[in-house]
């Protein structure tokens, strides 16, 4: 078995006239949890689709847990699991038949009660899934994706429409389900989510990988230093960006013989590497134009049809 879990070289997918996928590259290793960030149009869900082999691609080479998902079998879809945006539960079955039932497709499934429980819904186990809300739909929804046992979890989405709080129990379901050593990929639009759920991130932009890495690595990258605060003796609010903040609040505190008033020190979020990043790499260009970024030694990639799709 090799460290890596997925692996990706020159993918290429054209709807059309428009480009959606134009020789992307992408390494994901075994255990970890890997996100793709990018605007509607960027490209994540063609992507995803050609790695559970329901959509060809157009061209590039694809290994995902050791085949081409284009030419895999049975046994090889065993061991990826899928949770699509669209709640995918029979409304007329109840959560335990709903897992056991689909439990049967796989040689060597977990065991229903235990996912049921992973997934928070062991109080909900005989309840009819029509009746469940929508962060407990989503929670069913991940347990048919885990039940057959997979060494893959493909997230596309996955808690678009969540309230708050029921993002945040699905956030500790996969960090579980990452502790115990799947292989996560997650799409998702919500910047706090990627920080929080992923080891490494890809930000996409027009169907090509503009930046790749931890999201620590992504902000000292791209995050254009430091802002320092303060306010003046006469009450005058000053702030000045920096590349080296420990040094601009040394100054500051010898010129204030101590404390500083109303100092702070704020360093870029995620969301102003992400914002500046596909601003002002082109978030109007169309798709297809120039040459696709690469991102190797296990950097990154990927794009859409109605991202494109």
């Amino acid at each position: 078995m090799t460290t890596t879990a997925v692996e990706v070289r020159g993918l290429r997918k054209q709807y059309g006239e428009v480009t959606a996928l134009d020789g992307l590259d992408l390494s994901i290793t075994r255990g970890e949890v890997f996100g793709l960030l990018g605007h509607n149009g960027a490209g994540k869900s063609t992507t995803v689709e050609i790695l559970q082999g329901y959509r060809d691609r157009d061209g590039g080479d694809v290994q995902v847990l050791g085949s081409d998902p284009a030419k895999a079998g049975r046994a090889w879809r065993a061991k990826v699991g899928i949770v699509w945006q669209d709640e995918s539960t029979p409304a007329e079955l109840t959560v335990r038949e709903t897992v056991e039932h689909f439990a049967r497709y796989y040689p060597a499934p977990r065991d229903p009660a235990q996912v049921i429980r992973l997934v928070g819904l062991e109080h909900k186990a005989d309840a009819r899934t029509r009746g469940l809300s929508g962060g407990q739909r989503r929670r069913l929804d991940v347990a048919l994706g885990v039940i057959g046992d997979p060494e893959l979890l493909l997230l596309d989405e996955p808690t678009t429409g969540f309230d708050p709080a029921a993002r945040r129990q699905f956030w500790e379901l996969i960090q579980q389900l990452a502790e115990e050593g799947t292989t996560i990929l997650l799409t998702t639009h919500y910047l706090e989510e990627a920080e929080t759920l992923a080891d490494r991130l890809a930000i996409v932009n027009r169907g090509k990988i503009v930046a790749g890495g931890s999201p620590a690595e992504l902000r000292s990258r791209f995050g254009n230093g430091a802002t320092v605060a303060w306010t003046e003796a006469d009450g005058t609010p000053r702030s000045a960006a920096t590349d080296t903040p420990t040094r601009t609040v040394a100054e500051l505190m010898s010129r204030f013989d101590g404390e500083v008033p109303g100092l702070t020190v704020s360093r870029p979020t995620l969301e102003d590497v992400y914002l500046r990043l596909t601003e002002q790499r082109g978030a109007r260009e169309p798709a297809g134009t120039g040459h696709a970024g690469r991102l190797d030694a296990g950097r990154n990639s990927q794009l859409t049809e109605d991202d494109a799709r």
